[in-house]
């Protein structure tokens, strides 16, 4: 006859297994939303540098106060 562990004790271990897989299924799809996050992160990006090289050649060089769209001209350093 196989020996056994008692009733509780494998309701316990049984219980703490499914947890851990269920955790594991959170990590998975947490780990995927992170994934298609940082996708879009990257499409931002490269949409914002297009936007820049945009106005930079409508603008010139220069800084945009976000807050009222007023801009002033980059001055560029003179090499000496």
């Amino acid at each position: 006859m196989a020996k056994k562990i008692k009733k509780a004790q494998l309701e316990k271990v049984v219980k703490q297994q499914e947890e851990i897989k269920e955790l594991l299924i959170q990590i998975g799809g947490v780990a995927s939303q992170k994934h298609a996050m940082l996708h879009k992160l990257g499409n931002l990006n490269e949409a914002v540098e297009e936007t820049k090289k945009e106005l930079e050649a409508e603008y010139g060089s220069v800084n945009i106060d976000l807050t009222n769209g007023t801009y002033t001209p980059i001055e560029k350093e003179s090499g000496i």
